[in-house]
């Protein structure tokens, strides 16, 4: 008998220490804390109206891998040719088709890439943002980067815009390899420790990078809308911040617009561990009902405004395993739940938005506007024109004629 005990204290051990490698490995302990205390959340009051913001950023890379031109090529056009098809027959209580906002990477801009993507955002099927990798950088090389890549998508394609005050270019960012504020702990992937500002002061006005886990960029901050505080001397500043709440004020150097975080308690490894639900779609992780489910009882919210919900997804779009996913049968039956479960006009109204709509309408909530969520996309910043090609070349020769 005393022999089985101790078989079973040793068994429970290893399994104890396996748990423990497996956390420790997947760094899930910065974030877990906080997940745990679940203090984001908020009861709805009764007989409000719920409102769904789902938003699906992208990722989006067509030199991914370094394939070549070719395959580029054929990477957009695909996208090109089979969004519009999927988003067919799909709309929310505005009316409104599903939309997918590309946030670009500078270092892979190719003039053809952005004309076809700014076709599917003049159909009202996407919006186009800023991606960036970068490594051992400085703030100098960095400002220069973004301010020629902003001025070149508002300029040349009409795709960001500006403010209408000074004219700068405004835009969304999404950091390349997680590393937001130089916040990857060997240092790789960013260099610049006062990014935050950086962004804040190049046109950026929130950042939706996250959730990042397993990546060890992740921050202890989940599950939140918030502002985060630069600290120019040390780096990931925006580990914790200040959340967005109903009449507040924009706090510190950029607003943070995370996506759920969780475990996936249905879907073990080993049996054993649950899976990481850090809303990336993939075809090995597909947007099923039951992670849709769990997204939005995750019930990000701006705080004061529960009844008011946002569901942040993402994805890498160009990667040819996950196109049948991204353009197929499993989005088609993902936007199909979200029509029938959060549309029924009385419990639930579905508002498919982009990331600068997901941003207005979180700047409304926080000045406390009330009623749809819907009538706010625009509510900040204005939606770019996407004018044609002729028409841009014709306003620039005028002004060229006029100087």
């Amino acid at each position: 008998m005393t022999a089985a005990l101790s078989a079973l204290a040793l068994l429970l051990l290893a399994a104890v220490a396996f748990v423990a490698w497996q956390m420790q490995r997947r760094h899930v302990t910065g974030w877990l804390l906080g997940w745990l205390r679940q203090d984001w959340r908020a009861p709805v009051p009764e007989g409000k109206t719920r409102h769904l913001m789902f938003c699906f950023v992208d990722h989006y890379e067509p030199a991914w891998g370094k394939p070549g031109l070719e395959v580029e090529r054929a990477r957009v056009a695909r996208w090109r040719r089979d969004y519009p098809t999927l988003c067919e027959g799909h709309r929310d209580a505005d009316g409104r088709p599903p939309v997918h906002s590309f946030f670009f990477p500078e270092e892979e801009y190719r003039e053809e890439h952005l004309d076809a993507l700014v076709e599917l955002c003049r159909l009202g099927l996407g919006e186009i943002e800023i991606h960036l990798h970068h490594d051992r950088d400085t703030e100098a090389n960095l400002r220069a980067t973004l301010r020629r890549f902003t001025r070149l998508l508002a300029d040349r394609h009409d795709a960001l815009p500006r403010d209408a005050a000074g004219g700068q270019p405004r835009w969304a960012f999404i950091h390349g390899n997680w590393a937001l504020d130089n916040s990857h702990p060997t240092g790789f992937g960013c260099g610049v420790n006062n990014e935050l500002i950086v962004l804040r002061e190049e046109g950026c006005y929130a950042d939706f990078t996250f959730p990042a886990a397993p990546d060890p960029c992740q921050p202890r901050t989940v599950n939140r809308i918030y502002y985060a505080t630069d600290d120019p001397q040390r780096p990931k500043s925006h580990d914790r911040g200040e959340r967005v709440r109903v009449g507040g004020a924009a706090v510190g150097d950029l607003m943070i617009v995370q996506g759920a975080l969780g475990l996936r308690w249905n879907s073990r490894k080993f049996g054993l561990i649950p899976r990481i639900e850090n809303s990336d779609i993939r075809a090995v992780s597909p947007p099923t009902p039951d992670r849709i489910d769990a997204w939005v009882r995750t019930g990000i919210h701006v705080e004061g405004r529960p009844e008011w919900i946002f569901v942040k997804i993402h994805t890498h779009g160009t990667q040819e395993s996950d196109l049948d996913t991204l353009l197929g049968a499993p989005m088609d039956a993902a936007f199909s739940h979200l029509e029938s479960h959060y549309n029924d006009g009385t419990r639930w109204k579905l508002h498919y938005v982009s990331a600068r709509e997901a941003y207005n309408i979180v700047k409304a909530a926080e000045a406390g506007r009330e009623g749809d969520p819907g009538t706010y996309r625009d509510y900040a910043i204005p939606r770019p024109g996407y004018a044609p090609r002729n028409r841009l070349a014709g306003e620039d020769t005028e002004e060229r004629l006029r100087a």
